[in-house]
This record gives C-alpha cells, sequence and structure tokens, in this order.
C-alpha cells in the first residue's frame, strides 16, 4: 500500500503492539538510544510481529479491532535482560502476561492477519539489534546492569493495543487503537 505521511511512504508491513507507558517507556527508550545510537525508539512489546499483507490498511485494522477487542486487560511484567542467539538482538523476557500475549498472537495470526513467522512467536521487548558479533557481549552487559539500577514500577497494564504500519523511513505510523475490552475468565 502506498501513501504518504510526513513525507514518508506507507510500506506494506503491519504489527500489533501494546505501547509502554512512562516513566518505564522513557528508560526503556533511553536505554535503546544508548546501546543502538540513531534509532527510533517507542516502547512496547509487540503482539502480532512486522508481517505484509494481502488486504489493505482499513481491513487489516479492522480485522485486527474484531479479533484484539475481544480480549480482556492483562498485567504484563517485563523478566531479565537476554539474546536470542540466533540473531544476536538483546532483549528483556517477558515474566507475566506472556499466556495471553500468546493467545492473542494466535488468534490474530490466522485468515487475513496470518503469516509464516520466521522465528516462533516470544513476547518480549527489544533493546538491541542489528548488532554486530563483538557488540553483543558488552551491550548485553551493560543492559543487564541498566535494568538493574532501574528502581521504577515494571508492571505494565495491558488495556490497549496498537496497529500499526511501517513507513519507508523505519518509522512506525499508528492506524488504530483499540480498547481490550473482554471479560475475563477464571
Amino acid at each position: 500500500m502506498a501513501g504518504c505521511t510526513n513525507g514518508a511512504e506507507r510500506i506494506n508491513l503491519f504489527a500489533l503492539v501494546v505501547y509502554i507507558p512512562d516513566p518505564l517507556a522513557k528508560f526503556l527508550d533511553d536505554l535503546r538510544k544508548e546501546l543502538t545510537p540513531g534509532c527510533l525508539p517507542r516502547a512496547h512489546v509487540t503482539i502480532l510481529p512486522p508481517r505484509s499483507l494481502a488486504i489493505g490498511a482499513a481491513a487489516a485494522t479492522e480485522a485486527a479491532r474484531a479479533v484484539a477487542s475481544g480480549f480482556a486487560p492483562f498485567d504484563i511484567v517485563p523478566g531479565d535482560v537476554e539474546i536470542f542467539r540466533t540473531t544476536n538482538v538483546i532483549y528483556i523476557g517477558i515474566k507475566d502476561g506472556a499466556r495471553e500475549l500468546r493467545e492473542i498472537y494466535h488468534a490474530l495470526n490466522q485468515g487475513p492477519l496470518a503469516s509464516a513467522e520466521p522465528f516462533p512467536y516470544y513476547p518480549h521487548i527489544t533493546l538491541a539489534q542489528d548488532l554486530t558479533p563483538g557488540q553483543v557481549q558488552p551491550l548485553y552487559q551493560l543492559a543487564r546492569k541498566r535494568w538493574a539500577a532501574f528502581s521504577g514500577s515494571r508492571r505494565i497494564r495491558s488495556e490497549r493495543a496498537c496497529f500499526v504500519q511501517s513507513r519507508a523511513d523505519a518509522a512506525w505510523l499508528d492506524l488504530a487503537e483499540f480498547r481490550l475490552q473482554g471479560v475475563a475468565v477464571g
């Protein structure tokens, strides 16, 4: 899909995320900029990883809304700093809320929003990517040190999800925000 937003062309790459609120978001964004200067961070947990779709943005947005809005709000608590060894991505794992994130992911990754994933879905918060092998260990140690020193609340109340589209300038455009308004069971 082509379009223009602030001079940047939209590309056919969509995702669903839960944005992390401040003050945790500011800490994570600052850490990400320290680890990978020049990146364009906006702290989030991905529910539906980026994917190209055969349907347009409006139809994709409504398909995501129809599924995601049926889920109840839940808490996400980040865990430890870890490394995806196959890609050298440094991230924070999810200690609480991973089950709910996987349930929403599996419900979304079918029909018009389905995509074959290059890796199994694993809920996390990305801190650094596109690293050279020599950067990984020192940045991992720095990330662990900074994360251990963070004294604020780590609990994220997931009440809303945002459907986003990538732009040619590597930024993401928020297309729609939906409330998680299902009723919790159990």
